[in-house]
């Protein structure tokens, strides 16, 4: 080996030495990610290896199909869309048969939530890759005496080269463009377009597949490539770059990228529990950074919802959030922890609703625009939430985005339209009429596959009107809140006395029959509910716990009802049951942990004098389908919806209701827990003897005063406080237990 080279090799171990933790030394938050976790799915989408940080507008994740496939498509560039898009390829190269995109083995992968290292083609090419937030660099190592090539394609767009720069853009989703600025340190021998497998002399190309190529030196060591991307402009992807990269310093990328995810995963602080749960704890809190994502650049950011370039004003703009997934968990983990950035988030939101020119608050808001997925507007109940917790948040515009949404658009699920014949029924019978065998549909809202959903829809938007009553409340709109929080009752219109279901009913107000709570409603139930079934809607009244108590026939029953729910088998073989119900997976019993309508079941039983019970229920969840291994998460991740849950289970705690400003006691897995709050404040949870089989909580202080009830508000915390929880291995059933000490709820009527 030459001097040079011995030098550079002990200066590149080094350098990676300041960036990778000793084994002697103790883990940081960062260390215990293991993007892996969920990588291979039980049934739909898996989690995927993200590399990025925090909510910043770079992604990218290995160019292939699952973390089965045996081939990459190249190196990524950029995921413009949650688990659903990328745009661009870098393919480095040595050989004869250039193509686009050189589909390759791969070895010796690993990932870190701030960079990765790959060996490709049977190791004869590595690259070495860390990222910005709005840049990255990749560092390509050669290791055959062939041709090198670096190959940087636009998969539909435009591609031009000038020296050792390359710039383009591609086209994604048919109304947006992401644009590229690359260049690389050394200086190519030879460039060109390809064109039919062969290096043209052309230096730009538009169309499909436009691909530059890069020559370089037979036997080139190495070659370093960085880029910038920007949804403005080339030039804008160029200043990207260069704002936030001076030269090409992989481990400056690296190091600076670890110090941030640290800083940010250190917002939580653990003692005790095992490795695999500190592992599960930290990957799950860096899935919630994975959306949304922060579009603004040099102050500026380009809208898809009026396809326009807005000066931000100085408060970022975001976006690509699945609000119904998100507003669940992930939305209260950060109103709690980063409050200016949820601010900044529900701000986005409204600006949306503005640019989109109906001035309805959005549902899905993505890169693209609004894709209005799912059903309801649980963005009402995120601004709820944040005002009951003391955000920043605009009231009066957030009051009437969210009452436009729920009066002008239609409630059919998918659709972006106004109002038709099912919501005209909805504001006169209170409920979504379900369609009996046969019938045909007459809204043409209603999507042909998603169906009407009548009975998630009709809960869910009871949920939302309640919540609109809340910021309506909040603004003192006495006779609107009133008015909202009458209709929150409206889930009362599809509960069947007899069975204590949510009842399907047609449009003449009769229950569909016979009827079947775990399979009646086609694929995915969407007939009659959505993707789950009738025993995961029947605990579907997040706001009115107490009232679904009382229509159960009080608190016994309640339970009984609950631990049913646990304990009914599936009904089918697996292979029948998932092939109609394949978003219902991580089931015990009917209880699905892998879908978001599920997430406060566990937590239900602190309502109905039996806190013991939802200690003993988080624990066997948290159990059996959170794993540090790659089929660790139960079902479809979201970006934080699922893992969300996982966070704040773990450190002992659940907002079952957002909008009320409240969060359930659980059962958490660790002996000591810090939270530094959004105002710097510790928020403490010292749990004295806690261990695997000790999870029952037996008496509780807080803040030095005995605590008896299983939930405490975010005023009691708000300022920084101690929740100490003294831990035993049977149940305290008296703690917690009496009716005075339920969480809260809107009341029986």
């Amino acid at each position: 080996m030459k001097l040079n080279q011995l030098l550079g090799t002990a200066a590149f171990v080094l350098s990676m030495l300041t960036v990778q933790p000793l084994s002697a030394q103790q883990k940081q938050p960062v260390d215990y990610v293991n993007p892996y976790i969920g990588n291979i799915s039980h049934l739909l989408v898996p989690t995927f290896a993200t590399v990025q940080l925090p909510n910043s507008m770079l992604r990218v994740y290995p160019a292939r199909a699952d973390y089965t496939t045996e081939l990459v498509n190249g190196l990524p560039v950029i995921v413009t869309n949650h688990r659903e898009r990328s745009a661009f390829s870098i393919t480095p190269y040595q050989g004869q048969q250039l193509q686009p995109v050189v589909p390759m083995n791969y070895d010796h992968e690993k990932i870190t939530p701030y960079g990765f290292d790959i060996e490709l083609n049977d190791n004869q090419l590595a690259a070495h890759y860390a990222l910005s937030h709005q840049s990255a660099m990749y560092t390509l190592d050669f290791r055959q005496g062939q041709p090198v090539y670096v190959l940087i394609n636009s998969q539909k767009g435009a591609i031009a080269i000038s020296g050792n720069s390359v710039s383009g853009y591609q086209e994604v989703y048919g109304n947006t463009r992401v644009y590229l600025y690359a260049e690389t340190e050394q200086q190519p021998v030879e460039s060109g377009i390809l064109k039919d497998g062969h290096m043209s002399a052309d230096k730009q190309a538009r169309g499909d597949n436009s691909c530059a190529v890069l020559r370089f030196a037979d036997g080139t060591g190495h070659v370093n490539l960085r880029y910038g991307v920007s949804f403005i402009s080339e030039e804008q992807a160029r200043k990207n770059l260069y704002r936030e990269q001076q030269g090409y310093n992989l481990q400056k990328l690296l190091a600076d990228g670890r110090a941030e995810w640290n800083t940010t995963l250190s917002a939580i602080d653990v003692e005790g529990g095992s490795d695999n749960q500190r592992t599960v704890l930290y990957t799950s809190y860096y899935r919630t950074f994975e959306r949304p994502i922060c579009m603004s650049e040099d102050g500026r950011y380009w809208s898809a919802y009026d396809g326009k370039v807005h000066a931000d004003g100085g408060r970022p703009f975001y976006t690509d959030d699945w609000i119904w997934d998100t507003y669940r968990a992930a939305h209260p983990l950060r109103a709690l922890i980063q409050p200016r950035k949820e601010e900044d988030i529900i701000e986005s939101y409204l600006l949306m609703a503005e640019q989109m020119g109906t001035g309805w608050l959005p549902t899905f808001p993505e890169v693209s625009g609004d894709s209005r997925r799912m059903n309801s507007n649980h963005g009402v109940a995120m601004i709820a939430d944040a005002l009951y917790k003391g955000l920043k948040v605009d009231a009066k515009r957030g009051f009437e985005y969210s009452r436009k949404a729920l009066e002008e658009k239609t409630l059919a699920p998918w659709s972006g339209k106004p109002a038709g014949w099912i919501d005209s029924f909805y504001k006169q019978h209170g409920y979504i009429p379900a369609l009996r065998e046969g019938e045909a549909e007459t809204d043409p809202n209603v999507s042909s596959f998603e169906k009407r959903q009548p009975v998630a829809v009709t809960l869910g938007t009871s949920y939302d009107e309640w919540a609109l009553s809340r910021i309506a409340a909040f603004m003192g709109k006495k006779k609107e809140a009133a008015r909202y929080a009458a209709l929150g009752y409206n889930y009362r219109n599809l509960f069947n006395p007899q069975t204590a279901f949510f009842h399907p009913k047609d449009s003449e107000g009769r229950f569909l029959e016979p009827f079947d709570y775990r399979f009646s409603g086609g694929v995915g139930v969407r007939d009659t509910y959505d993707e789950n079934n009738g025993w995961t809607y029947r605990w579907d009244v997040q706001h009115n716990v107490a009232d679904l108590i009382s229509l159960m026939g009080g608190r016994e029953q309640f339970v009984r009802n609950l631990n049913q729910t646990f304990a009914e088998p599936m009904g089918r073989g697996k292979r029948e049951f998932y092939t109609q119900l394949p978003d219902q997976t991580g089931n015990i019993g009917q209880f699905t942990m892998a879908n978001e309508p599920s997430l406060h079941i566990p937590y239900l039983y602190n309502y109905a004098g039996q806190p013991w019970m939802t200690q003993k229920r988080v624990r066997q969840v948290l159990k059996t389908w959170f794993r540090n291994d790659v089929m660790g998460i139960p079902g479809d991740e979201d970006g934080g919806g699922l893992t969300a849950f996982a966070v704040f289970s773990s450190i002992g705690f659940y907002p079952v209701t957002p909008g009320f400003p409240a969060y359930n006691i659980g059962s958490p897995l660790f002996s000591r827990i810090k939270v530094r709050l959004g105002n710097g404040r510790i928020l403490e949870i010292v749990a004295n003897g806690n261990s695997d089989e000790n999870k029952y909580i037996q008496s509780a202080t807080l803040n030095g005063k005995p605590w008896n009830k299983p939930w405490f508000s975010h005023d009691d915390i708000k300022d920084g406080a101690t929740l100490v929880l003294q831990m035993g291995r049977h149940p305290n059933k008296e703690w917690g237990a009496d009716a005075q000490a339920a969480p809260p709820s809107a009341g029986v009527k």
